[in-house]
């Protein structure tokens, strides 16, 4: 009796030795993780969280001209008034629909596009694909501008190679017509991006256990049975990452369609919704009206991007 007594009483300064160790780990793992996190998160509160909150201030302002408006103007607080002239514009309306529109064509062409390429890299079809990445890949390494001035020439009647060679075979076409500017600016973004995407696409490949593939071969399945039902359902995950970026990247385009408002009259200067809000804040210098329609885009971005993030959810656990 006295033996069991005397173990019990020893038990509990045996657990409370062990436990200084574990809180020591605990400790270093939350310092570790803080020094890991700081910078990130003093890049987003500066870089993003300011820039935000300070585009919803300005929003808030207008400036108020007394008179017949020869005076200076003066701040006051106007509330929600820029954002109901934002979404009351027929342009900024009009540019919100060559966006939808835009999106429509070109975040599925990439995707498929960069994702046919991958798999035809993955399979070993094509030859020297080291050499092939490099020639894909070099698109994106051109600047942005670059790429779209190089374009534009590519483009522009009596000056394009292309332009005179259709001719020759008695083909009238015009890429910045009114029915063929948008897919020419879908053309540079992307020539500029489906290299990018495909390496993404080429990573998540490379990463997949071979004995899968093997294994579907050992089966009977072909090679683009191979690749649609087993590749491509395991790297779901990069395809709904390229979508979102493709997606994010697509709501931003202005610097082509900026380069193309000097060549035809078929985009103008509020063409897109980054148009608008550069012509509203620059041009017309009306920094609330530019900042309520910057704050709408934020909004209809992020909600986007959730609903593809919660749409995949549904999907992977559909499966």
């Amino acid at each position: 009796m006295s033996t069991v007594t005397s173990s019990r009483a020893t038990a509990p300064p045996s657990a409370a030795a062990a436990d200084p160790p574990r809180r020591t780990g605990r400790r270093q793992q939350r310092i570790a993780a803080t020094v890991l996190l700081t910078p990130f998160t003093a890049l987003l509160i500066a870089v993003f969280l300011v820039p935000v909150g300070y585009a919803i201030y300005l929003s808030l302002f207008g400036e108020d001209h007394s008179g017949l408006g020869f005076g200076g103007g003066e701040t006051v607080f106007t509330g929600l008034r820029s954002y109901l002239a934002v979404l009351q514009d027929p342009s900024f309306l009009s540019g919100f629909g060559t966006i939808a529109l835009y999106c429509v064509i070109f975040v599925p062409t990439v995707v498929v596009s960069a994702l046919a390429l991958a798999l035809l890299l993955d399979s070993g079809l094509i030859r020297l694909r080291r050499t092939s990445q490099m020639l894909l890949y070099l698109p994106h390494a051109v600047p942005g501008i670059i790429a779209a001035v190089i374009w534009l020439y590519l483009y522009t009647p009596g000056l394009s190679p292309v332009i005179k060679l259709f001719a020759q075979a008695d083909i009238t076409i015009d890429f910045l017509g009114l029915h063929t500017v948008l897919p020419s600016i879908v053309n540079i973004a992307l020539w500029s991006g489906l290299g990018y995407n495909m390496i993404i696409f080429y990573a998540a490949l490379q990463a997949l256990p071979r004995e899968v593939i093997e294994a579907a071969t050992i089966d009977g399945a072909g090679g683009i049975r191979t690749a649609l039902q087993v590749k491509v359902p395991i790297i779901r995950g990069s395809v709904v990452m390229v979508c979102m970026f493709s997606l994010i990247g697509a709501l931003q385009l202005f610097t082509e369609p900026m380069l193309m408002n000097q060549a035809t009259p078929m985009v103008n200067s509020r063409f897109t919704i980054n148009m608008y809000i550069y012509d509203a804040a620059f041009r017309r210098n009306n920094y609330g009206l530019a900042s309520a329609a910057s704050v709408i885009l934020l909004i209809v971005t992020c909600v986007l991007s959730y609903a593809v993030t919660r749409w995949s959810g549904r999907r992977e656990r559909r499966a």
